[in-house]
Parts: C-alpha cells; sequence; structure tokens
C-alpha cells in the first residue's frame, strides 16, 4: 500500500487543516447547473455547445472537443491518431501517467524519456534520445502549469514525421511565447478534475486546428456515431460530458481571469517564502512560459531535509497542513511499466513535495506553510 494513502486519509479527519486544493465555485455555477436540470437537457444541452465555443475561442483553436474527463481526452487523440499495437508513443518519465495508461490500453508500448532537473518537462533532447522506427507520437506533459519546449519539440516531430498530442491538463491558461499550452501539437487535451485550474468535477477537453482529427475524435467521442442513429461507422466509446458538467465549465471559464490572478498572487507569494530557504528548490520556468501555476511543488534536498520527504508530509500533516508527494518515476514503477532508469525522474519522484496551492489559500496561511517548512530543515 502507499504510504501516502494513510497520509491523505488522516488529512480529511483533520478539520482545522489546510486543504491541497479548493475549488472557487463562488460564480454562476449554482444557476447555469440548475437551468441545465430544469431543461431537462442533463446529458447532451446547449451548455455542451456553449462551453465547447467559448474555450476554442479562449485557446484560439479551430476545434474543441469535451471529453469525460482528462484521461478520455487523451484516449479519444491517440485513437484518432491511429494508435495501435506494435506503436511507440513517448511520455516523460515523470508526470501524472494518463497518456502511458492510456497507450498501454490501446496495445502500444509507452516509452519514458528523463525529464529536464530544472523544469521538470521533458525535452527535444530527451525525447529525440527515445525515437525508434516504431515511434507514431509524442505527448508532452506539461507538469504543474509549466509549459515543455513545443517550438523545439514541435521542430523534431515534423522532421520526424510524428504526431503530437499535448498532455495540458495542469496547464490551463499557461501560454509558451504567447500561445496558448496544448495549442501547438496536432491535438492538446485538458482535464476538469475539481482541484484543476477550471472544474467541472470531472471531465476533460480536446483542442485541434485539423479537420480530420476533429471529425475521428467525435465519432470516438459517441459510440462511432454520427449521420444515423444507432448506425456505427466505427467501434466506438462513450466519452461524452454531460450538460450539468459543462454548465459549471461554462461558469468557470466565465471567471478564468480572476483565477489567473489570484494563483499569480499564491506563486509569488511562496516564492517571496522560500526564496532564501535552503534545502528547498522550486520549479523553473523558463523566460518563455507565462505559466499558470496548478501546484507550486518543491524539491527538497534530503541533505537538509534527511528525514526524507515523505516524512516531512507527515509532519505537515500534524501541524495541519495538507501536501502531496510528487510523481512517482515511471521507471519506480516496474509493475506496470517496462521503463530504463531515468534518473532525473527517480531524484524528483523521491524529493519533490506539493504544497497547497488554489485561488482562495491566503497570504497568512501560505506565511505558516512556508515557515513550517522551514522549520522541519536539519
Amino acid at each position: 500500500m502507499n504510504p501516502n494513502f494513510a497520509v491523505e486519509k488522516q488529512a480529511q479527519k483533520n478539520a482545522e487543516s489546510i486543504p491541497w486544493a479548493c475549488p472557487d465555485l463562488g460564480g454562476n455555477e449554482q444557476r447555469y447547473v440548475g437551468d441545465a436540470i430544469s431543461s431537462s437537457w442533463i446529458s447532451g444541452g446547449s451548455y455542451v455547445d456553449r462551453f465547447e465555443s467559448g474555450f476554442r475561442e479562449y485557446c484560439g483553436a479551430r476545434h474543441a472537443i469535451t471529453a469525460s474527463n482528462g484521461t478520455t481526452a487523451i484516449h479519444m487523440a491517440l485513437l484518432a491518431l491511429g494508435i495501435e499495437s506494435g506503436d511507440e508513443v513517448i511520455v516523460p518519465g515523470f508526470a501524472f501517467q494518463a497518456a502511458a495508461n492510456v497507450t498501454l490500453h490501446l496495445g502500444a508500448t509507452p516509452v519514458f524519456a528523463d525529464v529536464d532537473p530544472q523544469s521538470w518537462c521533458m525535452t527535444a533532447k530527451s525525447i529525440e534520445d527515445r525515437l525508434s522506427s516504431r515511434t507514431k507520437a509524442i505527448v508532452p506533459v506539461h507538469t504543474y502549469g509549466n509549459v515543455c519546449d513545443m517550438e523545439g519539440i514541435m521542430r523534431l516531430a515534423r522532421r520526424k514525421s510524428i504526431a503530437v498530442v499535448e498532455d495540458a491538463a495542469e496547464a490551463f491558461g499557461s501560454r509558451f511565447n504567447n500561445l496558448a499550452a496544448g495549442s501547438y501539437g496536432d491535438a492538446g487535451t485538458f482535464s476538469f478534475h475539481a482541484t484543476k485550474t477550471i472544474t467541472t468535477g470531472e471531465g476533460g477537453m480536446v483542442i485541434t486546428n485539423r479537420d480530420d482529427l476533429n471529425n475521428k475524435m467525435c465519432l470516438y467521442r459517441n459510440h462511432g456515431m454520427s449521420r444515423l442513429r444507432y448506425w456505427h461507422e466505427i467501434p466506438g466509446h462513450n466519452f461524452r460530458m454531460t450538460n450539468m458538467q459543462a454548465a459549471m465549465g461554462c461558469a468557470q471559464l466565465e471567471r478564468i481571469d480572476q483565477f489567473i490572478r489570484e494563483r499569480a498572487r499564491v506563486y509569488e507569494q511562496y516564492t517571496k517564502q522560500l526564496a532564501n530557504v535552503s534545502g528547498v528548490t522550486l520549479q523553473h520556468f523558463s523566460s518563455a512560459v507565462e505559466p499558470v501555476v496548478w501546484i507550486v511543488a518543491v524539491q527538497l534536498d534530503p541533505r537538509v531535509f534527511p528525514q526524507g520527504r515523505d516524512e516531512v508530509m507527515r509532519q505537515l500533516l500534524e501541524a495541519g497542513i495538507e501536501t502531496r508527494n510528487g510523481f512517482y518515476a515511471a521507471s519506480m514503477l516496474p509493475h506496470i511499466y517496462k521503463s530504463e532508469s531515468l534518473p532525473v525522474c527517480e531524484q524528483l519522484g523521491r524529493d519533490v513535495i506539493s504544497l497547497p496551492t488554489y485561488c482562495t489559500l491566503r497570504d497568512a496561511d501560505i506565511a505558516v506553510i512556508c515557515a513550517t517548512l522551514n522549520s522541519l530543515r536539519a
């Protein structure tokens, strides 16, 4: 059993704790969801169309297709690209492994690339080291709101004629050289899980500028039906978002500028408080990135925190502060993934801790979190 399950369970019992995440539902969420219910269109409906339209406009994309969650968004994109048994898909070894799991379910092979030790993101160089004649897709994951070097990755992908699906689940609102995260690749996928920058509880989206991918994804999303009800053109899935979820998404999207401002405030407060704390290293964002930080995560130096990351989490929880561990490296999970050793990913997997990050987190709470973390140094 993962020892952090006990940590999370204890956090739920501690009513006085500063939670790790908390959605902000203070806009038109209840009104729009109530309207969706009263309309009797609770599966599909006008809010789905409205949410897709608003999201498409915000990202500057030709198409936006809702999905039931961020993982099915990736699934739709890889299905539309024709990923199948025998193919390889390159993914980062340090990330939430939705893309790797979908790849396995498609009968293909996830190939894990190491990440940059400062940005914690996959690079064109680390991808190129993993290319083979079987590589059919690359999935850069924009971890914690950072954005991979998409210009370098796209140059490599175009030179090798390999498709790119950006996993921007954690980076909605972030930009790279003034273009929205998710808009560089053949497709970009997003998550609206309860902890994300905007939420529909569960839910996802795919954006693309390719008409052919849009048409295929719409087919796969809806049981392979398009022109005639109950006439299946392909063996599809049910990846649809409900009208009630989309209604919440519309309300959330109305306040995206506010959410971005508040997340910038939270990140700024953390950077000020942690700037001179030895043994604590923040994730690096290049000058090309305008991040909307999903989670403020830091790498702990084991020489300064000899008790280890997991014990630090327990100590913070005793002080009423809920945290989460970083992602485990794929090479640390041999029971699922067959990965070569990934030294940077493994170091991050042992040492990264993600701190409470949400729009309504108070500056005073951030000061308490940082002071408590500072007090745990050896």
